[in-house]
């Protein structure tokens, strides 16, 4: 609850600091014509991305696989676009890290490493085996049933 707390305080004050900052080296207008451009830019990339998104959630789901990753990207997308539509600097920075792919998957990867354990000591893209029995297909011939 604290960190929301923090978070909350936080952000605004970093974002006022930024559009201080960049408002007294390059302008007023400008700056509000930049924090304007970065939703718009923002917002267009999100939707680039988003419907990329959707078509890799419709072809892992047609070969039968569970869309996990893809959904999650989703979310860190959403997360994404809604920082970039947030008034400021800072916010957008990390809504644009949000659609970088390789960062998206990166964040996907440690939260699911910090949050979940795994029995085999590996993560989410661990390639060990798995654990328990194991199938192992074959043909055999039984050698009394020679006669």
């Amino acid at each position: 609850m604290k960190i929301l707390f923090l978070i909350f305080l936080l952000i605004p004050i970093i974002e006022i600091y930024f559009l201080i900052e960049i408002g007294e080296v390059i302008g007023a207008i400008p700056t509000v014509f930049l924090v304007v451009f970065t939703a718009v830019l923002g917002a267009q990339l999100l939707r680039f991305q988003g419907l990329s998104a959707l078509q890799r959630v419709q072809a892992s789901m047609a070969r039968g696989e569970m869309p996990a990753v893809e959904l999650l990207e989703g979310v860190v997308m959403l997360v994404g676009g809604a920082l970039l539509l947030t008034p400021g600097f800072f916010t957008d920075a990390l809504g644009f890290m949000c659609l970088i792919p390789p960062l998206r998957r990166k964040i996907i990867f440690s939260v699911i490493a910090r949050f979940f354990r795994f029995p085999d000591g590996g993560g989410p893209s661990s390639q060990s085996p798995p654990h328990g029995p194991r199938t192992i297909e074959g043909e055999y011939q039984r050698l009394d049933d020679d006669k």
